[in-house]
């Protein structure tokens, strides 16, 4: 009699405003650990986002489009672990790059933990190469004219480029 294995389902989640090399680090990476990754794009009310919802969920599809796995891009607007009970995941994934991210993150598995005990909270430690981007630093960056090609795919690039250039002409 065959056996019937459980479907693992993790969330990742996060604003994305834009999505950056290490965001897809972290995706690649936490798709290898499970059946299927929700990737769930929301809005942080203390950030000032530079893209819409719609924006980011359109971007960040069409980042992951050529990762191997389940991978499925919503929004959401609510309590993580609320999101993440109505997704069936039983794992949320969460990247660190230094040492301030654990301290925030460790607070907030432990929050989430008394929240939901049966949802576990997972750390993928950032590659190296990638520890120093900030979705806010990127657009700091682009905001003052820099460079920013070497935090986000080239699609992505374009587009901060082409929003910053509208940014510029409303505030002339």
């Amino acid at each position: 009699m065959p056996s019937k294995t459980k479907s693992l389902t993790a969330v990742y989640t996060g604003s994305f405003d834009p999505i950056t090399l290490g965001h897809m680090d972290i995706i690649r990476r936490g798709a290898k650990l499970v059946d299927r990754l929700v990737i769930g794009v929301t809005t942080n009310p203390s950030k000032n986002p530079m893209f819409t919802v719609d924006e980011r969920m359109a971007m960040v599809k069409r980042e992951v489009a050529g990762i191997s796995g389940e991978i499925h891009v919503v929004s959401f607007d609510s309590l993580l672990m609320d999101f993440a009970e109505r997704e069936g995941a039983s794992m949320i994934v969460r990247g660190l790059r230094a040492v301030a991210d654990f301290e925030y993150e460790y607070q907030m598995a432990g929050m989430n933990q008394q929240l939901n005990s049966r949802i576990e909270t997972v750390f993928l430690m950032a590659d190296v190469s990638l520890q120093p981007i900030a979705s806010r630093l990127v657009k700091e960056i682009a905001m003052f004219g820099g460079q920013v090609g070497k935090f986000v795919s080239p699609a992505v690039r374009d587009e901060v480029a082409a929003r910053v250039e509208v940014i510029g002409r409303k505030g002339s």
